[in-house]
């Protein structure tokens, strides 16, 4: 494919192209700089791409330098831009150490944004319900809460990957971080200050806002006010690693239910009924039922599977290899056990 003489003629164009050679903005840059035949290629399909409003689909090897090759000609175009990455290390790389420089070097006014799903965004309304709820009764969630309270007060964009020490896997996330279920929404009492409104407002004002692939789908599944307001007004859209898309595709536009959001609902019925109905039912007892009928249906999967998340086929409705039995009783006690809880709150 050969970049058409008219779309060669476009300023910004010739300016990406020229970046890359050794007199261009990525050369004086870097005194180690060599130019290379297969980024070059690669910035010009680019450039050619978004200047014929087209799609474009690009296979390269590592040390291509393809991040560069997309990012030079999406900015130069004057087009507004969302980059969505594989993961998120790869997109805060991109927003935090790549962008900066780049846009550096070509001297040029953008406006950026990183935004990414709601679960990354300290939710201060949940922390400060769960402080004062006194229902957790594990000495070392209370000890993370108590510090995630002093990281609070310190935060800007409220991003939990800023704060030094806290695991993505520990058991202390749910319980200040919001989902679709239990945000308040704009009837929050912190909703002027939230973390997760702020960066969405920061992303629809931003020329390039760097997401990733799984917010894309979640929102694209529950059509938030995230990417659904964002995407139409994007005249870019770049998928880096856009191999992982159909994986992760399948994983949000479809339906699941896991153990983890079962026990996140349960330490916030625990959370609501002490703080707000203390004297209704045993609250206390009722979870704990939950629980164990939660541990239940996961004892019920064959041993193998217990401590994995791999993924595994259903025969007959029932989860390969374990027994019907067994599976059919932990999953009614647990029915069972889930109206309990949801009817004790409604009354």
């Amino acid at each position: 494919m050969a970049t058409a003489d008219w779309v060669a003629d476009i300023p910004w164009v010739q300016r990406a192209v020229n970046a890359f050679s050794a007199t261009g903005e990525m050369g004086l840059a870097d005194v180690n700089y060599r130019p290379r035949a297969g980024q070059q290629r690669m910035v010009q399909l680019v450039a050619d791409t978004i200047a014929r409003s087209g799609a474009l689909v690009v296979e390269a090897g590592t040390g291509t330098g393809k991040t560069f090759a997309y990012l030079v000609p999406a900015l130069l175009s004057g087009e507004r831009v969302m980059v969505s990455t594989a993961t998120k290390a790869l997109q805060d790389q991109l927003f935090f150490r790549d962008l900066p420089g780049l846009i550096n070097r070509l001297g040029i006014p953008v406006r950026t944004a990183l935004l990414k799903g709601r679960n990354n965004y300290l939710c201060t309304h949940r922390l400060k319900t769960h402080l004062e709820s006194g229902a957790i009764g594990d000495r070392f969630l209370t000890r993370a809460l108590a510090q995630v309270q002093r990281w609070a007060v310190t935060t800007v964009s409220g991003d939990l990957s800023e704060m030094p020490g806290l695991d993505e896997r520990s058991a202390v996330i749910p319980l200040v971080t919001s989902n679709r279920d239990n945000c308040l929404g704009g009837q929050c009492p912190d909703f002027k200050t939230c973390h997760l409104q702020t960066a969405r407002r920061e992303a629809l004002a931003a020329d390039l806002v760097v997401v990733n692939h799984h917010l894309f789908f979640a929102d694209q599944a529950i059509r938030e006010s995230g990417m659904a307001e964002l995407l139409p007004s994007v005249g870019v859209a770049i998928f880096d690693e856009a191999h992982q898309l159909n994986e992760i595709g399948v994983l949000f536009l479809g339906t699941q239910l896991s153990s983890f959001q079962l026990l996140d609902f349960n330490r916030d019925v625990l959370a609501a009924g002490l703080q707000h109905a203390r004297g209704l039912c045993d609250w206390t007892e009722i979870t704990g039922h939950f629980e164990r009928c939660i541990r239940d249906v996961r004892l019920s999967l064959p041993v193998t599977r217990q401590k994995t998340s791999t993924r595994f086929p259903w025969v007959d409705g029932v989860p390969a290899g374990a027994d019907p039995t067994l599976w059919a009783e932990s999953v009614g006690a647990l029915d069972v056990s889930f109206d309990v809880c949801a009817l004790r709150w409604i009354a």
